[in-house]
């Protein structure tokens, strides 16, 4: 009886030593890709004694929660984030580095490694990533009277055939957003990419009062009568719907538009965002999500392990190809060609990124993103004129950076 009791604590003891080999890891969505479920598999067959434990949490609710856990000294040990929150995170000490080697951040495509950089370091490691194009109604433009296979190549062209659809047919010629929400500044740092412009400088300096920029919101006001009625009421998603309705001419949109036109009558076409009088080539915002590495967890180093894994080339291209996620690939392969010989539509949600940038990191990111929203919104409601607009917003989002 004494052994056979000596013999039952000692399991006791193992199954709690292996139960603190845990990585928590708060999972953003409905539930768990299955891509995903499949590689924690086979990571926790090579990793004996480890466990991957994923929370799935709503998409509203998970950043929140993992910042909650850090504050209250109960981090979990890895989270799903935006990327933008990664400077705040780090400032307040609750993350530690993710350093990429030179080979690592040279297999992505440009400019993606610098959505999750802050002071020379990595915080976080991309596992999605989004960029935009135009898509645009061949039906519309063809009752307009313009050229169905000519999309517009220049901010001037977009703007003046939107002028035309709305005049020729009635029909909103671009689908404006400009609701409370955060894609509002979202669709509008598209605008500043494709012109060059950057908001804030690699020392920090807040660089939002200049002419690009300045060119994009009068970009941003000149559009405003040739727009569906009271942009300041949609997001993103709502605008594709009326696009997917015929009800509008163009839209940015990323490529989940595509695997939804291919299910309607529409005859539709996509191609690189039309460029500003300073662009340098084909630009777009890029956003990525990250997985971030808490501190306090115990299990730092063994959580970085996992988390590159789970990003790694062979992980990722089979996640992000899957279709229908919307997600635009992280990094070039053979992979990738072929899908993009398969769906050309990808292409040129593709080719925006050399000229694109990242969102721009904020030690507060929401009062950086609502002084945005606040720019933008009162120049289309025609509250401000966009030089005193962007001056206020420039004045505001010192205090943010």
């Amino acid at each position: 009886m004494a052994l056979a009791l000596l013999g039952s604590t000692a399991l006791t003891a193992v199954t709690a030593h292996a139960a603190d080999k845990e990585i928590s890891w708060i999972y953003c969505g409905d539930t768990i890709d299955p891509i995903h479920t499949k590689y924690i598999k086979q990571w926790e067959e090579k990793n004996a004694g480890w466990k991957i434990t994923p929370e799935v949490v709503g998409w509203a609710q998970c950043q929140d929660k993992a910042t909650t856990l850090a504050a209250a000294g109960t981090p979990v040990a890895m989270a799903y984030v935006g990327s933008r929150t990664l400077k705040e995170f780090a400032q307040n000490d609750l993350i530690v580095p993710v350093p990429m080697t030179e080979d690592e951040k040279k297999s992505y495509y440009p400019n993606i490694v610098d959505t999750v950089t802050f002071e020379g370091n990595q915080w976080g490691v991309p596992i999605a990533f989004s960029t935009k194009a135009l898509y645009w109604n061949k039906d519309l433009f063809k009752q307009a009277g313009l050229d169905p296979e000519k999309p517009p190549k220049t901010w001037a062209e977009e703007i003046e055939m939107a002028k035309t659809i709305k005049e020729k047919t009635g029909i909103p010629g671009f689908g404006l957003v400009a609701k409370t929400f955060d894609n509002t500044m979202h669709q509008f740092m598209h605008w500043v990419y494709t012109n060059n412009g950057k908001v804030i400088d690699a020392e920090g300096n807040v660089t939002l009062d200049s002419p690009q920029i300045l060119a994009a919101l009068k970009a941003y006001k000149d559009i405003v009568p040739y727009s569906e009625e009271g942009p300041t009421a949609y997001e993103q998603n709502e605008v594709r719907a009326i696009f997917l309705d015929g009800k509008v001419a163009m839209i940015q949109a990323g490529s989940g538009a595509a695997d939804r036109l291919k299910a309607t009558k529409i005859s539709w076409g996509i191609t690189t965002l039309p460029l500003g009088p300073d662009a340098k080539g084909p630009g777009t915002l890029l956003i990525t999500d990250s997985l971030a590495i808490f501190k306090g967890s115990g299990v730092e180093d063994k959580a970085t392990e996992f988390a590159k894994f789970i990003t790694s080339p062979e992980v990722q291209s089979e996640y992000e190809l899957q279709g229908g996620a919307g997600l635009t690939p992280l990094r070039p392969s053979a992979k990738v060609d072929e899908f993009v010989a398969k769906d050309p539509h990808w292409k040129p949600l593709i080719e925006g990124i050399s000229y694109g940038g990242p969102e721009p990191l904020f030690t507060d990111y929401k009062g950086f993103q609502n002084s945005m929203i606040e720019m933008i919104q009162s120049v289309v409601t025609g509250k401000a004129e966009p030089e005193a607009a962007l001056k206020k917003a420039a004045g505001e989002i010192e205090a943010f950076k």
